[in-house]
């Protein structure tokens, strides 16, 4: 019998920094994966962002503004190009698989904006590894970036920090959520709808936590899969 997780859209960005508002676009990747975890289809962009692209970035996924600027496509148009892939995964039904989907999602979101796209407004399903992860696995300690989850299920990414990468790990990583925890993840349209109330209490959660030790807990609206804040 088939499952929902046979088949995924696996999508992620490299960008400019963490700000949904103001940072922008780098790289993209956008992948069919099938049930055995290979590829069947697959898109990758480079863009010229239009903005300096700061070293930290740079260190972070490798691609400096020079090298944008040299190689990379206008950004308007590989805004474009995301987006109408995005749509037309969406529409079609398939599970889009996104790491820490809010992010990603939100600045494509403004991304598609900025350059007079009509933006996908509510993207349906999407399923958020890391919103399951910590809501089906809460006390686990350690951390809960891509790359220690992926350990944690036992998926390698040797190609971590790029965008191809990351979203194939992503999508091995869903398939290892799925095997792990069957029962809880049978129904793709329920769980997409659990997902929001997840990230809502996990942000609420973490909101008190910073608050009782005096620290600050900006940027932390809970909304998923798209937060509308300006952070």
């Amino acid at each position: 019998m088939s499952h929902w997780s046979d088949h995924l859209a696996v999508f992620d960005t490299e960008t400019t920094g963490l700000s949904t508002r103001d940072d922008r676009i780098v790289t993209a990747f956008i992948g069919l994966m099938g049930p055995d975890g290979a590829l069947q289809e697959s898109h990758s962009w480079l863009a010229d962002p239009g903005i300096v692209i700061p070293p930290a970035a740079t260190a972070v996924h490798g691609v400096s503004t020079q090298r944008a600027q040299e190689e990379g496509r206008p950004a308007a148009e590989v805004v474009a190009e995301v987006v109408a892939q995005l749509r037309e995964l969406t529409a079609h039904g398939i599970p889009l698989v996104v790491y820490n989907a809010s992010y990603d999602l939100s600045l494509c979101y403004r991304e598609a904006l900025r350059y007079g796209v009509e933006p996908v407004g509510d993207p349906k399903p999407v399923i958020d590894p890391l919103v399951i992860d910590r809501a089906l696995d809460p006390y686990r300690k350690g951390k809960r970036t891509l790359d220690a989850v992926a350990a944690h299920y036992g998926v390698a990414n040797p190609a971590a920090h790029n965008a191809e990468g990351d979203a194939l790990t992503t999508g091995l990583v869903t398939k290892g959520l799925v095997s792990r925890f069957p029962d809880q993840l049978s129904d793709v349209l329920a769980l997409h709808d659990q997902q929001i109330d997840w990230a809502y209490s996990w942000a609420e959660n973490f909101r008190r936590y910073l608050e009782n030790q005096g620290r600050p807990a900006r940027g932390l609206s809970g909304a998923w899969p798209l937060d509308n804040g300006l952070h």
